[in-house]
């Protein structure tokens, strides 16, 4: 029995929105209120669904990180991943990962939050990773999202790229907003919040 499991990973792997976690560890708590203060009107804007969640990201990540080098960035999101990240991760999740990597499953992060801070937690884990791209001119962050952010629908079609999940007998999805109830929908076991006891 072929099985493959797919997590979302802010709120469901972690506790925290790991974008709001690691603009706080970049440039602190007061800088990470100063930015939302500036960027609220647009924040409000998403909340009402005027504009996408994609150009409410795009607005928070071009106020703190446009013209940064994607090297300087990344070791930024390295330092992040070893440092502050460890302490996001519910610890039901972890058991649930190894579980199914026991099982011989296929264990895959869906995230809508950028790759660059969650693949060197993924590829520690020994699990597949899709997220959300940033785009990068001349070496640096340009502060928009290559291609779609990875939320909704494009969780779904960025999976269905890589795996074709009716070949698989079990198909598990883990999600805890809107924004993972396509993935949900996927599965042949679908859990919403699991992890939050």
């Amino acid at each position: 029995m072929k099985k493959i499991a797919f997590f979302d990973f802010d709120g469901t792997i972690t506790t925290h929105d790991t974008l709001l976690e690691f603009i706080r560890f970049c440039k602190g708590s007061t800088g990470l209120y100063a930015g939302f203060l500036c960027k609220s009107p647009w924040i409000v804007a998403h909340k009402a669904k005027i504009i996408s969640n994609q150009s409410a990201k795009e607005q928070v990540l071009r106020f703190f990180f446009r013209g940064d080098t994607l090297a300087s960035f990344d070791e930024r999101c390295e330092a992040f991943s070893r440092k502050a990240l460890p302490r996001l991760i519910r610890p039901g999740a972890l058991q649930e990962i190894a579980r199914l990597k026991s099982e011989g499953a296929t264990v895959v992060v869906v995230s809508a939050s950028p790759e660059n801070w969650i693949r060197q937690w993924a590829a520690a884990q020994g699990v597949e990773l899709i997220a959300s791209k940033l785009e990068v001119v001349d070496g640096r962050l340009t502060g928009r999202i290559a291609g779609r952010n990875c939320n909704g629908e494009e969780k779904v079609r960025r999976i269905l790229e890589r795996h074709a999940v009716k070949d698989y007998s079990e198909v598990y999805a883990y999600g805890d907003t809107g924004g993972d109830r396509p993935m949900l929908q996927l599965a042949t076991q679908a859990f919403y919040r699991p992890f939050r006891k």
